[in-house]
């Protein structure tokens, strides 16, 4: 079984930053990409960010050059560095992940249980 636990949500001012973490436990023998997707009420859940194994970083429009998705493989851990928050950025925030769990390499996407970002004065 795997698990994908978030922490670093919270409640920021315009302008503030947060650093959201994500660590993946369990069976893995592998992992593709990791990201980070969110969801704000009302909304669809939209993808964030991702990264992939060597490293290649990819953004949404949206946050691009405000955020900053690095991952630690020693510690199958994602991170989001989130600067110059906006109002807008407001949502629940979820981890994401593809990857294996046995030699066969046959990936699988994994969902993290979500933290909360409130952008607010």
């Amino acid at each position: 079984q795997v698990q994908l636990v978030e922490s670093g949500g919270g409640l920021v001012q315009p302008g503030g930053s947060l650093r959201l973490s994500c660590a993946a436990s369990g069976s893995i023998f592998s992992i593709n990409t990791m990201g980070w997707y969110r969801q704000a009420p009302w909304k669809q859940r939209e993808w964030v960010a991702r990264i992939v194994s060597g490293g290649r970083t990819y953004y949404a429009d949206s946050v691009k050059g405000r955020f900053t998705i690095s991952r630690d493989d020693a510690r199958n851990t994602v991170y989001l560095q989130m600067n110059s928050l906006k109002p807008e950025d407001t949502a629940v925030y979820y981890c994401n992940s593809l990857l294996s769990t046995d030699w066969r390499k046959i990936p699988y996407t994994y969902w993290g249980q979500g933290t909360q970002v409130t952008v607010s004065s």
